[in-house]
C-alpha cells in the first residue's frame, strides 16, 4: 500500500532526492540542474523552482505523485 506523501516547500531538494532517488527524473524532466548541485544541499523546493522559473505547485505536485505511487 502507498502512502500519500506531503512535502513541504522549505524541504531542500538535496533531501528529497536522497530520501527518494526515484524524484530524480522528475527534477531533470522539469529541466532543474539540481542533480549534483553543491548548492542542492541547502536549496530549498522553493528556492531551487524560483531560481529554475518554475511553478513550485506543479514540481511539488509531481514529486508527491512520483513518491506517493511509486510510478
Amino acid at each position: 500500500m502507498c502512502v500519500p506523501v506531503e512535502l513541504e516547500p522549505n524541504t531542500t531538494i538535496d533531501e528529497v532526492m536522497r530520501r527518494w532517488p526515484a524524484t530524480i527524473p522528475i527534477v531533470i524532466g522539469h529541466g532543474m540542474l539540481c542533480v549534483g548541485c553543491p548548492i542542492g544541499r541547502f536549496h530549498t523546493l522553493r528556492e531551487a523552482c524560483r531560481a529554475h522559473g518554475l511553478s513550485e505547485e506543479k514540481v511539488i505536485r509531481d514529486l508527491v505523485e512520483k513518491v506517493s505511487t511509486g510510478a
